[in-house]
């Protein structure tokens, strides 16, 4: 099997032009070993010629379309090069449902804010409250034209709280204060705890945390069922708070009993992604994968990256799973506060590298649970997530049960939007040269890594010439790779399938949308190109950055990537 790289600068004759679209302009590099290198313009344009990248036993394809047409050479001038209209937020927003925004319409309007993906916190509510939800999106979905809201199903985990109390405890500094592991206690210094394995868990001198840091306790002593501490930093002690230990991670296994039974809703109600609490390694994942593969279950998951032991375990974690979160919470409870800047850092470079998506999550509005308004810090907070290249934000008690559901959803947007505007097509970094070195010296090159040179290409294409990207896709991979090297300008990707198009709408930058595809390529893409001009998404006389790519092509034999550049007509 011979893979070939062929790009040409042929002279060659138009075709009909059926769609309503000019004819394609092919973009020519020369190749050298030491990487891409334009050929030198005699004239003050760039000249757009064909790039096909083909797998297959044999001859290289000749360039040109998809139904057998030759496509011309020609010049783009770089002043007639039209921007396209409309720039769209490419960080994708999540938004908790909570009793703040259950309903019918709070939904609708969180969607038309800029919610792209619905999470299901299982740590609240019950299987009928969620299925009221999943069923709201599903209806939204089933009425939306060219916007999608996929569901997230995030598990409770093994979370360690405090019982319940008859009224808020207030806990002073140096005060002598007890959990135990007796249940039903509730005092002036004693509460119980729901989890059996407390007392052997921690040690003297540990720093217990109460709502992720919010109060502070240092264990000096325990017995066989009660763990003595004194209050280092007090407040009000509340039912059911989240505990942890500093730099320790409980002895519960990641998926609990009640995780499963949710996970069997999730199945059951086909959601597109679980998000899986307090992953401390590859194993968990595995196990929810092999669950799901008996199942049929055809859902994505992505670990939430918030225990001290799951931190060596990054690379295995991320590389079993379908993306990850940065959920800063617990994070910065169970290790040094100051090490979560870096580690969302680290996380979110990680899966960019594995082509991942990734989302940060926890406290990005806090204050907007109950101001109208945001801090400062909380809006420098998410334009350092969007500047980082996270593919997801997202929002918990904001949306959930906070006052201003509908204001956080739109002060997220507006930041990242704001923020994406100023970030450069340069800070894209392609890995071209080397694959290519590869593919035509014989190396060993998978069609994975030419998919992914090609993807890299398609990118820097886009942004050169100041165009969106279409993409057809039957399952998702190509729009996935194209999010990755995130271009300046929106990738539509047009999928003939429903799961597909829900689950690109996590991805930064990807605007899905369902269409069937036909067997004549050029009605396809007529189709696409009107269904973007009703929307007003494109306007007549801007240019687009058409891709067919994918090991399963949908309209020739081989494994055939294909990339042109076509002015719309009117």
């Amino acid at each position: 099997m011979a893979i070939v790289a062929e790009i040409g600068s042929l002279a060659v004759r138009i075709p009909p032009d059926p769609a309503g679209l000019a004819t394609p302009r092919h973009v020519g590099r020369d190749f050298h070993r030491r990487g891409w290198v334009p050929r030198q313009a005699r004239r003050r344009s760039l000249a757009v010629k064909s790039m096909r990248i083909a797998e297959r036993g044999g001859q290289a394809p000749e360039s040109g379309s998809s139904n057998g047409h030759l496509y011309p050479s020609g010049t783009f001038n770089e002043r007639e090069t039209a921007v396209a209209s409309g720039s769209q937020r490419k960080t994708k927003i999540v938004c908790t449902i909570g009793p703040s925004c259950n309903t019918r319409d709070m939904v609708w309007k969180l969607a038309e804010a800029g919610m792209d993906v619905a999470r299901l916190n299982m740590s609240h509510g019950d299987h009928e409250s969620h299925q009221k939800i999943v069923d709201l999106v599903k209806e939204y979905n089933a009425q939306s034209k060219d916007h999608v809201i996929a569901i997230m199903l995030d598990t409770k985990g093994p979370e360690v709280r405090s019982g319940d109390v008859t009224h808020p405890i207030l806990l002073k500094e140096g005060q002598e204060f007890n959990f135990t592991i007796k249940r039903g206690i509730s005092s002036e210094n004693t509460v119980s705890v729901n989890y059996d394995d407390f007392v052997n868990d921690v040690e003297v001198d540990d720093i217990l945390l109460v709502d992720g840091g919010m109060m502070s306790l240092a264990v000096i002593s325990k017995t066989a069922d009660t763990v003595k501490c004194k209050v280092i930093d007090g407040g009000e002690l509340k039912s059911r708070r989240h505990l942890n230990v500093r730099g320790k991670s409980a002895t519960l296994p990641s998926i609990t009993e009640k995780d499963w039974e949710d996970i069997k809703f999730g199945v059951d109600n086909q959601v597109d992604f679980y998000a899986v609490s307090f992953v401390k390694d590859a194993k968990v994942i595995h196990e929810l994968k092999d669950y799901l593969k008996r199942c049929n279950a055809d859902i994505h998951v992505i670990p939430k990256i918030e225990s001290a032991d799951s931190v060596p375990n990054l690379q295995s974690i991320i590389s079993a799973s379908d993306g990850a979160m940065v959920a800063r919470g617990d994070l910065g409870a169970e290790l040094p506060i100051e090490d979560v800047p870096l580690l969302q850092e680290e996380i979110i470079r990680r899966c960019r590298s594995m082509q991942k998506p990734v989302i940060v999550a926890t406290n990005m509005l806090e204050s907007m649970i109950n101001h109208p308004t945001p801090t400062r810090a909380e809006v420098s907070d998410i334009a350092i997530a969007v500047r980082e290249g996270a593919d997801a934000i997202m929002l918990s008690g904001e949306t959930a049960h906070g006052k201003y559901p509908l204001k956080a959803v739109k002060v997220m947007h507006s930041v990242a939007t704001k923020t994406e505007s100023t970030i450069s097509s340069s800070t894209v970094k392609h890995s071209i040269p080397a694959m290519v070195v590869q593919a035509v010296s014989g190396e060993d090159f998978s069609q994975s890594r030419m998919s992914a040179m090609f993807a890299s290409h398609a990118t820097a294409m886009a942004n050169t010439v100041g165009t969106p990207i279409i993409v057809f896709t039957q399952t998702g991979s190509m729009a996935i790779l194209l999010s990755h090297y995130q271009p300046s300008s929106t990738i539509f990707a047009f999928t003939n399938e429903e799961r597909v198009k829900q689950r690109l709408s996590l991805y930064h930058g990807v605007l899905p949308i369902y269409m069937q595809f036909s067997g004549d390529a050029e009605e396809t893409f007529s189709r696409a190109i009107k269904f973007l001009l009703g929307h007003g998404h494109l306007k007549a006389g801007e240019y687009v950055t058409l891709v067919q790519s994918g090991i399963h092509s949908i309209w020739r034999r081989q494994s055939t990537h294909h990339l042109q550049v076509r002015k719309v007509g009117g």
